[in-house]
């Protein structure tokens, strides 16, 4: 069994198909914890993600009297990974649950994988290109979500890592 896998979803349009790449990686064996930034959050898209993963979508710190919710994962897949949150792990901003769980893993031993959504106007944006290359020395492997949508390439960045 490859083990959890946490996917911090942001809010991009690929959210409105999670349901097609849930299915692929629990086909593929993953046991899929998902962790979505506060806007990924309000998109009525996660609504079937319980019932496909068996665990609600986290989206928020615990309060101070609250367990921490995220557990040890085997790997990590940002999928649609945005412009913000790309440029924020890369900076090292910890401000919500999604980035912070990402913060964490950076550097580390376990593989975290971005599956980059974001249109050309923010591909030349200096930050996006200064970002990529040093999430990419610290480790990340990027794929990119093209048009149309297929999820093959994104789930197959995950193999070398099982």
């Amino acid at each position: 069994m490859p083990g959890l896998l946490h996917l911090v979803t942001c809010a991009a349009t690929p959210l409105r198909r999670i349901g097609e790449l849930l299915d692929q990686l629990v086909a593929a064996r993953w046991e899929v914890q998902v962790i979505a930034t506060p806007a990924a959050a309000t998109w009525p898209f996660l609504t079937g993600v319980r019932a496909t993963t068996g665990r609600p979508v986290l989206h928020r710190m615990p309060l101070p009297d609250e367990p921490w919710p995220v557990t040890a994962a085997a790997a990590v897949l940002v999928a649609p990974a945005t412009f913000n949150t790309i440029n924020k792990v890369a900076a090292g901003v910890n401000d919500n649950l999604a980035v912070g769980v990402l913060n964490e893993h950076l550097g580390g031993p376990v593989p975290v994988v971005m599956a980059a959504h974001v249109k050309p106007e923010l591909r030349a944006h200096p930050a996006f290109a200064r970002s990529r290359r040093f999430l990419t020395e610290a480790g990340v492997v990027f794929t990119d979500l093209g048009h149309p949508l297929d999820w093959t390439q994104t789930v197959a960045a995950l193999d070398p890592h099982r």
